[in-house]
């Protein structure tokens, strides 16, 4: 794959796969999230619109009866959503037949393992119970004993003829559709379809055999056949319902149904009804602004969506917001000017992500604006304070940061106000200076309360924040003091790849901070064992000479999950937690896992598992923890130390392609236009610390 064209085919197509390929949790969580910020921001809003005297619930007995005061028709959601519920139910799940490929490995299976029992059985060393325990060690065949005595009991002849049906059998039964909810109707239609002339005992063993090995050849299509039940529903019409004036909604003591309670609020009976032209504003306005702030966060902050504790944080701000703001903005004049707006906004700034706090201010200085009945000067406001404030934590380096960002929260307030002022020449000199001490006031309590927050949202949600990243990336960090004192190569390493980490991390939108102490602290787990990594080893001694490969190659793999454990000991962030734990992904310790296949076909070694030479993953499911996995490139070329500069940009040329490729990259969020930015930052590091030196000559005596 050329990953040096980020705006070609290959790229668009990668992209629009991830989008439609988003988990259906993620579809649920996006649904019940934003239906939660729906019910519970208009809820807020039109707690005083719609003050209710009749109070009836579904599956509770009417207290009287009550009859339509006129004929309406309306589009009834309750029956529409039961029709599209009935037309989705009539759509026959879809299967799919599993690729050909899949089938013949089966096979190929198959004839392998009855290899392997031809041969447990013809070795002449082996006794009857160690014959059986072989049988009963194969991962993938799963035998009664009974069926196991019947193979180790066949003369030659008779086990032969089990072979060669049993491969027979197998290969007819998947010529045929098998669907994954029907396998065990198919191994009942086994018996059926071995030879009739096998004895009673041969019969057993092949049964057993080809009933272990039948898989499914059809899969239930989720993706389809959800497709097809929303299209079905999507097919159905809405439904309108007539009530005829005089008619009997619901009659006293009758138990209220969904419908009649959907035929109530057609009426306007189930309340004191304002007028729906508040009430359907009021949710239309809350919809769009829902809407707006989760269509931002899947078109640019999409990864959020696996940072449950973010998103639950992003909500409660917003309904924290809209609370506070029902309660300062209506009936009063200088109280909306203390609305801190700028708090919701540095807040989701500082936690999650500076343009996502731009956003909310934004949405927050709109709901201001809407709850006060339309005023621009209110709106221009809250969003200009917001904006400052954001802005001036943009980078945060020190707690005094929160009182600069209030200084320009207040700034920015006081000059909002003046122009409006000026504009609209309302100078009383009394109420302008009541109004400018609030705005002051406003950026004081902002500050104040996204410092209080800040402290405590942040452990209270798991958050990582700049603070913690910054106190780790001291040199003297316990933790970090023992990786200089212990494994110094390690520490040497991670420096490097701390930088190349950084540089890639501004260039493709990540957070410099948090890739860079991610990989101060990705090796961490080399502290327990720092003798057996190359970087640590001095000159001529190398442990792992006296090792096997799967030993070894088990001590290397270990480091991720120690360094892991001592994160945990030290109280490292999760996130930084993650880096340690995604940096190798599921990629193979490949030296170790090519010596023991060297060895094993050599005839030094044992058969070799592959996965005893897997990293455990997982995969890197942030841009982060892939940069700092990719920075690891620094090992490749300090271990080959290509000769020119070409040669070493195509060695981490190499390397990124290597991960993409393999699939390493398939959960973070990088582009292959990302990819490009960090090859070039790799290279521009790499080549001011591997540069050739020059060739003093000697001096002339």
């Amino acid at each position: 794959m050329d990953i040096t064209r980020p705006g070609g085919p290959e790229a668009r197509n990668r992209i629009l796969a991830h989008v439609l390929s988003a988990p259906w949790r993620t579809r649920i969580g996006v649904s019940l999230l934003a239906l939660l910020l729906t019910v519970s921001v208009s809820g807020v809003l039109l707690v005083r619109l719609v003050p209710g005297n009749v109070d009836l619930r579904v599956g509770e007995p009417a207290p009287r009866t009550i009859l339509a005061p006129q004929s309406i028709t309306y589009v009834s959601h309750y029956l529409t959503e039961q029709q599209r519920q009935q037309a989705a139910a009539q759509v026959a799940p879809v299967y799919k037949l599993v690729d050909a490929d899949a089938v013949r490995q089966q096979l190929a299976l198959a004839r392998g393992i009855t290899d392997y029992l031809d041969a447990v059985r013809s070795d002449a060393y082996a006794t009857p119970e160690s014959r059986r325990q072989a049988i009963e060690s194969i991962d993938k065949l799963k035998l009664s004993p009974s069926a196991i005595n019947a193979i180790l009991s066949l003369d030659n002849d008779s086990w032969n003829a089990v072979r060669a049906d049993v491969n027979a059998v197998l290969e007819q039964a998947l010529r045929s559709e098998i669907r994954d909810n029907e396998l065990d109707s198919a191994k009942r239609r086994v018996p059926a379809l071995v030879s009739p002339t096998l004895s009673a005992t041969a019969r057993e063993a092949d049964e057993a055999l080809v009933e272990a090995l039948l898989v499914p050849t059809s899969l239930y299509d989720e993706a389809t056949t959800n497709a097809r039940r929303e299209q079905a529903r999507e097919q159905v019409l809405p439904v309108s319902h007539s009530i005829k004036q005089g008619e009997a909604v619901v009659r006293e003591g009758e138990l209220v149904t969904p419908l009649q309670l959907e035929e109530l609020e057609a009426l306007g009976l189930r309340h004191e009804n304002p007028g729906w032209g508040p009430t359907v504003g009021t949710v239309l306005f809350v919809v769009l602004l829902v809407g707006a702030l989760l269509t931002y966060i899947q078109l640019l902050q999409a990864e959020l969506w696996q940072r449950p504790r973010r998103i639950l944080l992003l909500g409660l701000s917003v309904v924290g917001a809209a609370v506070l703001a029902r309660l300062l903005v209506p009936g009063h004049t200088l109280l909306p000017y203390l609305f801190p707006a700028a708090a919701f906004a540095m807040l989701a700034g500082v936690l999650i992500d500076v343009q996502l706090g731009i956003f909310l201010g934004a949405l927050l200085s709109l709901l201001v604006g809407f709850i006060s009945g339309g005023s621009l000067e209110l709106v221009a406001y809250a969003f200009l304070g917001s904006l400052a404030g954001t802005l001036a934590l943009h980078q945060m380096q020190q707690l005094n940061s929160f009182a600069e960002a209030g200084a320009f929260v207040a700034l920015a307030n006081m000059l909002a106000v003046l122009a409006f002022r000026l504009y609209n020449q309302d100078l009383d000199s009394a109420g302008l200076m009541q109004l400018l001490g609030v705005t002051v006031a406003n950026g004081a309590l902002s500050a104040s309360l996204t410092l209080a927050a800040y402290a405590f949202v942040g452990r209270a949600f798991g958050i990582t924040t700049s603070l913690q990243l910054l106190e780790l990336a001291r040199p003297t960090h316990p933790l970090f003091r023992q990786l200089l004192l212990k494994a110094p190569g390690t520490y040497h390493h991670s420096i490097i790849v701390a930088n190349m980490a950084e540089r890639a991390a501004e260039l493709t939108g990540a957070d410099p901070l948090l890739a860079r102490v991610g990989a101060y602290y990705h090796d961490i787990g080399k502290i327990e064992r720092p003798y057996f990594f190359i970087e640590n080893q001095a000159e001529g001694s190398n442990p792992h000479d006296r090792l096997d490969p799967k030993t070894s190659a088990q001590i290397v793999i270990s480091h991720t999950r120690d360094g892991v454990a001592l994160a945990r000991r030290y109280g490292l962030p999760e996130r930084v937690q993650d880096i340690i734990a995604q940096h190798h992904g599921t990629t193979k310790a490949s030296f170790f896992y090519r010596v023991a296949c060297k060895e094993a076909k050599e005839g030094a070694g044992t058969a070799v598992n592959e996965g005893d030479f897997l990293y455990p993953g997982p995969k890197p499911d942030t841009k982060e923890a892939a940069i700092v996995m990719l920075a690891d490139v620094e090992a490749v070329v300090r271990a080959v130390h290509p000769e020119t500069p070409a040669a070493m940009d195509d060695l981490i040329r190499q390397f990124i392609e290597e991960k993409l490729i393999s699939g390493q990259l398939d959960h973070c969020s990088l582009t292959l236009r990302d990819l490009d930015h960090i090859r070039e930052a790799f290279s521009s590091v790499l080549r001011s610390i591997f540069h050739p030196r020059i060739q003093y000559p000697e001096e002339e005596k």
